[in-house]
């Protein structure tokens, strides 16, 4: 052997083939930083078809690995590309790109993306998606953290993004003091849970709990904390608080961006960390849910009735929908029996992205109706909606349908999916209850529907069609409030693809 030979010191190879979404998103999201500071006021709509596209990629990319229904781990197993994490980025793509063409007018109208604070907007936005796409792939506490960060960052920015609009930096406050208190209260959970396991990793969490050689008690001590922070992420009661002012006090866009997709994103890490990393607790995080389910139905929907701003009032909506979405949660296992697992699961995945899918109709409403400074926000605004804009209208009704669960809309189905799983289960009372809150919660959804189509307008004014580039923001609209109704009638093609998705990516945790 020659002595002046010096071997090289192996690499190990990494597959970056299930992070290229990823990867997309970072490389987009620093080009449009870079290219914005070239930009004026007329050329800006550049940025926006830089984001447009570069989630047009994204969600090509994510429907093909959904349609290879393969499971890939990358770097060191901190990171998974399997069918439920492609289904997530699939539909967050997609909610994103229509959040974009309705948010285009209203953010010029009001100067957030002209001026020389114009540039901020999209980068931050591809931030916070990439940010989301993260928390969906991970398999470690690390990445996990990473990616939530990455997108609360983000969004505590967008939210005070108007800095001399004195609502908007109120509620920036507001969430930013709370979203650092839940970070803390997540990271002193995970801390916990690694100091009685040694391990980051979730799957060889799964493992360890199994296996029974760690301290209970702190393990229980640590999944406290846990729920607690994602309670927070979740917006379920009594971790609500920032909702209706950050709903209220952002600009509607920024309202429709904060308020949409995350929600995909926070079920994923409630399933990754609770159901992929912590089934042996299953009893002890399922009494916390059910407390979390039962208090965001009730105050959700009895609050909601009181609230005259819109967004307001599609702030409680959403905690009491997050009460739904635990609902699913906790009929995945019933004592220690895992049978219903996947259908529990997959109807809760459905209900995620239907809720993301109805947040965008029901946002693109008030985007379009908000025009020249004027924020249409109180209830009296859909006064004789129905003859000033009967489109407008038209998809009002379908969103408000969807969001009480009348049928034949796609509400419906998500909240009988949910029901049907919990009362499969044997958790009858805890149906009953969630009927209960429904009914109370129709109130509230169809007193917008007769303001619309049975009072007098308080104006005339005409509502204008919404344009962004070439993307005709009105017919976005009508596709968003069709696709409500055709998935109510037909709705076996989502939900078989949620059911094979949850199939492939539990079978590792129940085989």
């Amino acid at each position: 052997m020659n002595p002046l030979v010096v071997n090289p010191i192996p690499f190990p190879t990494i597959d970056l083939i299930p992070a290229y979404p990823e990867i997309v998103l970072l490389v987009a999201g620093s080009i449009i930083l870079l290219v914005d500071m070239f930009l004026g006021d007329r050329r800006r709509i550049v940025s926006y078809w830089l984001s447009i596209g570069a989630l047009g990629l994204c969600a090509i990319l994510s429907a093909l690995y959904l349609a290879g229904g393969h499971t890939d781990y990358t770097f060191g197993r901190m990171f998974v590309g399997d069918p439920m994490a492609n289904l997530l980025k699939l539909a967050t793509a997609i909610t994103m790109i229509v959040t974009l063409i309705y948010s285009h007018d209203y953010l010029v109208d009001r100067g957030i993306v002209s001026g020389e604070r114009g540039g901020e907007f999209y980068p931050l936005v591809i931030f916070a998606i990439l940010g989301q796409f993260v928390m969906i792939s991970a398999n470690n506490f690390l990445s996990i953290y990473l990616g939530l960060e990455l997108m609360s960052l983000a969004f505590y920015a967008l939210v005070a993004l108007r800095r001399d609009h004195t609502a908007s930096t109120e509620a920036a406050m507001k969430y930013f003091i709370l979203g650092a208190l839940s970070s803390g209260f997540l990271l002193y959970g995970m801390s916990m849970l690694y100091g009685a396991t040694g391990t980051l990793d979730l799957t060889v969490l799964a493992h360890q709990l199994d296996a029974g050689v760690t301290n209970r008690t702190i393990l229980v001590f640590g999944l406290v904390f846990i729920v607690a922070g994602l309670g927070f992420k979740l917006g379920a009661v009594p971790f609500h608080m920032w909702i209706p002012d950050v709903y209220q006090g952002a600009p509607s866009a920024i309202t429709l961006v904060v308020g949409g997709a995350p929600k995909l994103a926070a079920f994923a890490i409630v399933l990754r960390l609770l159901v992929e990393g912590m089934i042996s607790l299953a009893f002890d995080w399922q009494q916390m849910l059910m407390i979390l389910a039962v208090l965001s139905l009730a105050l959700g929907n009895l609050a909601a009735i009181a609230q005259r701003s819109v967004k307001r009032m599609l702030g409680y909506s959403t905690i009491s929908h997050m009460g739904f979405l635990l609902l699913g949660m906790l009929a995945g296992i019933i004592n220690g029996n895992a049978y219903s697992a996947s259908s529990a699961y997959s109807s809760a995945l459905f209900y995620a992205v239907v809720y993301a899918l109805t947040t965008c109709a029901a946002f693109g409403v008030l985007l379009a109706m908000s025009r020249n400074g004027y924020e249409a926000d109180d209830i009296d605004d859909f006064k004789g909606l129905a003859r000033r804009n009967p489109w407008a209208a038209l998809v009002m009704l379908l969103t408000m349908f969807s969001l009480a669960g009348v049928p034949p809309t796609v509400g419906f189905y998500a909240k009988f999916s949910v029901l049907s799983a919990a009362f499969l289960t044997g958790q009858v009372w805890l149906v009953v209850f969630a009927v209960l809150m429904s009914l109370i919660g129709a109130f509230y959804y169809l007193r917008i529907v007769k303001l619309m189509f049975f009072d007098e307008p308080v104006t005339s004014a005409a509502i204008a069609g919404a344009r962004s580039g070439r993307f005709d923001a009105r017919l976005v609209l009508v596709v968003n409030g069709a696709a409500l109704l055709v998935l109510g009638v037909l709705p076996e093609g989502l939900m078989q693809a949620c059911v094979n998705a949850m199939a492939v990516t539990l079978s590792p945790t129940f085989q």
